[in-house]
């Protein structure tokens, strides 16, 4: 497998299942600055049931971009009727989380505590001068922000 082709071309997205896109459209959109690309309603049926693995799925989803392009997926299921929400800690197998790199670190959690984002620890900066932070949100998902080290720092590491 040394030599083994690469099948994929690039990513496309990251999905995550909330309770509520309208709440979390308030994180994403309102407190991160994303665009709201799309919203709509994907059903349910054969097809998306055989998509996702789940009998009986019914959903919703909104696709929100960066403004370098990544893009997330926020998928709202109103069925089926046993759903139910995953707390995992991050060294939970199974458990994942996505970074983003932030300009102002103070700025982008006071934005997402206002909509009940929450640091798991107090943001911790690196021998590189980098800050980074754990939040955790209401539904249970997990978002790194990374600061990176002011400009000088970077410049008097990389001379070293």
């Amino acid at each position: 497998m040394a030599n083994a082709v690469p099948l994929i071309r690039k990513t496309e997205h990251t999905g995550l299942t909330v309770s509520s896109i309208d709440e979390a459209l308030k994180f994403w959109v309102g407190a991160l600055g994303f665009t709201l690309d799309y919203r709509k309603t994907l059903g349910g049926g054969p097809v998306m049931e055989n998509i996702v693995g789940v009998p009986g799925a019914d959903l919703s989803n909104a696709m929100v971009v960066t403004t370098d392009g990544y893009r997330i997926e926020l998928l709202e299921y109103s069925a089926p009727d046993d759903r139910r929400t995953l707390v995992q800690r991050p060294c939970d197998v199974g458990s994942a989380h996505v970074t983003f790199t932030v300009e102002d670190m103070d700025e982008v959690l006071a934005r997402s505590g206002l909509v009940g984002w929450k640091p798991e620890g107090e943001p911790q900066r690196l021998p590189s001068g980098a800050v980074v932070v754990y939040v955790r949100g209401p539904d249970g998902h997990t978002v790194e922000f990374m600061q990176p080290p002011p400009p000088q720092a970077a410049e008097a590491e990389a001379a070293q």
